[in-house]
C-alpha cells in the first residue's frame, strides 16, 4: 500500500471516528448529567484537531529536499508532534481545572446522579479509542511517522480517560457523587502524562540526539562484515525527524588505490542504506588500515 493511501486512511478513520465519538459523548454527558463525560467529549474533540495536525505534518515531511531545505522536511513531523503535545497539555489542564473546582466547592449533595447512557458512552469510548490506538500505531510504524505515533498515543490517552470516566460515573451512580468530578481530575493526569511523553520525544528528535550505543553497535557489526572494510575508526549517528544521518570513518587496506578505496566506500554506502531504511544518508571517510582484517 502506498504511503499517501495509508496517510489518507489513518486521517479519515481518526477524524470520522472522533467526530462521531465527540457527538455521542457530549450528548451522553449532557443528557446523562455527567461532567466527567463532558470532559471526555472535549478530549475527543481535541483528537480531531490532533489528527489533522498529524496529517499535515506527515504530508509536509514527505516533500523532497529543495534549495532552501537541502536536508529535506522530516523535522516538520517533530513540529507537528510538539503542537499535538501542547494541545493535549491545554486540554488536560482545562479538564483538571473544571473537576477540581467542583471538588473544592464541597457541595456534592447538589450534584446530579449520572444516567445509564453516560456509563454506556464510557464503555463505547474505551473500546473504540483502544481500537483506533492500535490501528493508528500499526500504520505509524509502517510510515515511521512520529506525528501519527503521537496521534496514536492521543487515542490511547482518550481510552484511558474514558476508564476514569467509567469509574467516576459508576461511583456517582452508587451514591458517591463527588466521584464524577474526581474522574475529571484523574483524566487530567492521564492526558498530561501523554502530553509530556509526546513533547519529550519530539524535542529529543529536534536536538540531533544520538541513536544510542546499541543502534551504533548493530550498524558497525553490519559494516565490518562487508568486503573491503578492515575496521571502523569512528561512527556518529543523529536523528533528524524520523530519519537518521550517519558520519562514518572506515579503515581499508592502505595499499589499495584511491579508486579502490572509493569503490569500497560506495558499496558500504549502498548496502547500509538498503539494510537500514531509516538511514537517509551516510557520509563515509576512508582511512588507511594499519593491518589487514583477520577472519
Amino acid at each position: 500500500m502506498e504511503e499517501k493511501t495509508i496517510i489518507r486512511r489513518i486521517t479519515a478513520v481518526g477524524i470520522s471516528g472522533n467526530i462521531v465519538l465527540t457527538a455521542f459523548k457530549l450528548f451522553a454527558g449532557i443528557y446523562g448529567k455527567s461532567s466527567a463525560m463532558v470532559s471526555d467529549a472535549v478530549h475527543s474533540l481535541s483528537d480531531v484537531f490532533a489528527t489533522l495536525i498529524a496529517f499535515l505534518g506527515a504530508v509536509l515531511a514527505k516533500r523532497p529536499a529543495d534549495e532552501q531545505h537541502p536536508y529535506g522536511h522530516e523535522r516538520v513531523e517533530c513540529v507537528a508532534s510538539i503542537i499535538l503535545g501542547l494541545i493535549l497539555l491545554i486540554t488536560g489542564l482545562g479538564v483538571g481545572k473544571a473537576g477540581l473546582s467542583v471538588i473544592l466547592s464541597g457541595h456534592y449533595e447538589t450534584l446530579a446522579t449520572p444516567g445509564v447512557i453516560a456509563l454506556v458512552a464510557a464503555v463505547v469510548s474505551i473500546a473504540t479509542k483502544e481500537g483506533m490506538y492500535w490501528y493508528t500505531r500499526h500504520y505509524a510504524k509502517i510510515l515511521n511517522s512520529p506525528a501519527f505515533m503521537a496521534d496514536a498515543w492521543h487515542h490511547r490517552s482518550d481510552a484511558l480517560s474514558s476508564i476514569g470516566s467509567l469509574i467516576g460515573i459508576g461511583g456517582s451512580m452508587l451514591g458517591f457523587h463527588v466521584m464524577d468530578s474526581v474522574a475529571s481530575v484523574i483524566i487530567c493526569f492521564f492526558i498530561l502524562k501523554v502530553s509530556y511523553d509526546i513533547l519529550k520525544d519530539a524535542i529529543q528528535n529536534m536536538m540531533d540526539e544520538s541513536c544510542g550505543p546499541e543502534y551504533e553497535k548493530t550498524l558497525c557489526d553490519f559494516i565490518t562484515g562487508l568486503d573491503g572494510v578492515d575496521g571502523i575508526d569512528a561512527v556518529q549517528s543523529r536523528r533528524f525527524g524520523n530519519k537518521v544521518y550517519i558520519d562514518l570513518e572506515i579503515a581499508v587496506d592502505g595499499q589499495k588505490t584511491v579508486i579502490e578505496g572509493h569503490d569500497i566506500a560506495e558499496r558500504v554506502h549502498e548496502q547500509v542504506e538498503q539494510r537500514f531504511h531509516e538511514i537517509k544518508h551516510i557520509m563515509i571517510h576512508v582511512n588507511p588500515a594499519k593491518s589487514q582484517k583477520t577472519t
